[in-house]
């Protein structure tokens, strides 16, 4: 089977998130806000689905594979609605109460997030499309990963490899720095799987379009538009939003499903004509 080391590097990202945000979110876990915890069990899920599949195709458990598959029916939907959470709650700080750092990285992290959202639709969407095809179908879920790397990674940067900060732009947008550098090791991770076999190549060059869309947000600061998105994004009534990101997960999901199933066969009496 494809990508035999899939199960790896999905649980390194596991690893990179459960380190990266270990100060933030699991030692004060008691008292971050709901959002923060739908999007941690529901993003953690898919993680954890996504290695489960891996192992279960590599030992050929085919009938597990798919159950897990359908599974992720429900969960791909929770997993955007999660992530409009996240994006309601950095809305509404930057609407009541902003802090010097939310006033410069605010906007910025909100369009991290809108294009975050947008790559776990396309990719997902593509993967049961696809799912005809093993390497496109196995492909397209592995890339999801990469996406939610950058957010991980990036404090655990702050913490422990402040050394990789080539840029050391000034504070406060001195905290966005690690997005065009850690998205850079991405990109590169998901070209050189590009690069090992081109023909079925495709999941990795639309996560690297993705990934170097996410790093322009880094010039978000010096322009005034993001800010105006947010702006405009945060009047939007919160369950509105979440409603939307809902039915755009079940809309991907059932239109996915649908792009990928065989054609119908002809009847019988114009097989014979």
């Amino acid at each position: 089977m494809p990508f035999r080391y899939a199960p790896h590097w999905t649980a390194f990202v596991v690893l990179v998130t459960v380190a990266g945000f270990w100060p933030s979110y699991f030692v004060p876990i008691t008292s971050v806000p709901l959002a923060f915890h739908v999007h941690a069990f529901t993003a953690m899920a898919w993680l954890f689905l996504i290695i489960t599949q891996s192992i279960a195709i590599q030992h050929r458990q085919n009938a597990l594979h798919k159950t897990l598959g359908r599974a992720s029916f429900a969960l791909f939907p929770l997993v955007i609605f999660g992530l409009v959470m996240i994006l309601n709650n950095m809305a509404q700080r930057y609407a009541n109460a902003p802090t010097d750092i939310d006033l410069v990285t605010g906007p910025g992290f909100a369009l991290m997030s809108m294009i975050v959202i947008c790559a776990f639709l396309v990719l997902y969407y593509y993967s049961l499309k696809h799912r005809r095809n093993v390497r496109l179908h196995a492909g397209y879920l592995l890339a999801t990963p990469l996406i939610l790397f950058e957010s991980s990674f990036g404090r655990l940067q702050d913490r422990i490899f402040p050394w990789l900060n080539v840029i050391d732009s000034e504070w406060p947008h001195a905290f966005m720095d690690s997005i065009p550098i850690n998205n850079t090791m991405a990109t590169a991770f998901a070209l050189a799987l590009y690069f090992m076999d081109r023909k079925n190549g495709a999941p990795w060059l639309v996560v690297s379009g993705f990934l170097t869309v996410h790093s322009l947000v880094w010039f978000a600061p010096y322009f005034e538009f993001p800010a105006k998105v947010l702006q405009f994004y945060s009047l939007v009534p919160p369950p509105l939003a979440l409603m939307a990101g809902l039915l755009a997960g079940i809309a991907v999901t059932y239109f996915g499903w649908q792009a990928g199933s065989a054609p119908k066969r002809a009847d019988a009496q114009a097989v014979r004509a």
